[in-house]
């Protein structure tokens, strides 16, 4: 009878679910920025939805994002604990680096979040409206000075397609790359450049305080609730969505693959989740596991097209 009931215990804790998972994740860019604020909101989430006991983040900034991927890639090996966020800006930047390291060299789970890109100048600028700031583009692009994420990203990118609709030579416009949106924001508001480009999200709380002007947005549609218009209702046929992923890392077997997916779809679909992305201004793309791997192949090679269309890669 003791034998018997000692296997019964066995058993149940056999089919007892397991005590979620603990995380640490990678925002591979400096505090203050997309992914560093889209980290940290997957940590609040997991953990106060309780699909993580315990949710870390870690910060590696440089050169896009391939900085931290390289030392993810390195170190996370087949550790199901281990995830990195990346997304639009980090494509661009392995092909502008060279990196020797690719998001081929990590686990792809999901594409969770979608922002549009916000053209912003100082509120003490001269200039009033897009059509201003890309007049005085035209007439010296040298002259105008642009405050973005890393080189080759989706805010360079934005820059490139902005010169290229208004008849500029985007290979002359004066970007200038900043690891995180917090030192990008630091330098448009010590009016060290004439406009910054970044996430709508990054510069919201700027603009309502009013000490930034939002000049436009690179949506597709006017967005409810933002005074501004989009590039295209401006005269400019430029369209683009800076979107946000996560990545686990490689080498994971297919039952723990399967475990980080089935966490990240219960982040994606929680309550929580869902009004921080109201919140936050973020737009709900969200597309899991072999549907997400395909659409990131399809992503790669138009950012490797646009990339060379403005002369970022040869």
């Amino acid at each position: 009878m003791k034998h018997a009931l000692i296997g019964a215990m066995f058993a149940a804790a056999l089919a007892a679910p397991s005590f979620a998972n603990d995380y640490t994740i990678m925002a591979p860019a400096s505090p203050g920025g997309g992914w560093d604020s889209t980290a940290r909101t997957m940590q609040e989430v997991m953990q106060a939805e309780g699909i993580s006991g315990s949710v870390q983040v870690t910060n590696v900034p440089g050169a896009g994002g391939t900085v931290g991927l390289a030392q993810f890639v390195a170190s996370a090996s087949g550790d199901p604990s281990q995830l990195i966020v990346g997304g639009y800006v980090m494509v661009g930047a392995i092909l502008t680096n060279a990196s020797p390291v690719s998001l081929a060299d990590v686990t792809p789970i999901a594409r969770l979040t979608g922002e549009a890109v916000a053209i912003v100048v100082p509120a003490a600028s001269p200039i009033q409206d897009i059509k201003g700031l890309v007049d005085a583009m035209a007439a010296d692009p040298g002259a105008v000075s642009w405050a973005g994420g890393s080189a080759g990203g989706v805010d360079h990118i934005t820059v490139g397609l902005l010169a290229k609709a208004a008849g500029v030579d985007p290979t002359k416009i004066n970007y200038v790359a900043f690891s995180g949106g917090g030192e990008a924001t630091a330098a448009i508001l010590g009016n060290q450049v004439t406009a910054g480009i970044s996430g709508l999200g990054e510069f919201l709380p700027q603009v309502e305080a009013g000490t930034m002007r939002l000049l436009a947005v690179s949506s597709g549609e006017r967005l409810e609730g933002v005074d501004a218009p989009t590039l295209s209702e401006a005269g400019y046929d430029v369209v683009v969505q800076n979107w946000r992923m996560v990545a686990a890392a490689p080498g994971l077997s297919d039952e723990q693959k399967a475990q980080v997916l089935a966490d990240i779809d219960t982040l994606a679909k929680s309550a929580g989740w869902q009004k921080a992305l109201a919140d936050k201004g973020w737009a709900d793309t969200y597309l899991a596991g072999a549907d997400f791997e395909a659409q990131l192949a399809v992503e790669i090679e138009a950012t490797t097209t646009i990339l060379k269309d403005i002369g970022l890669v040869q």
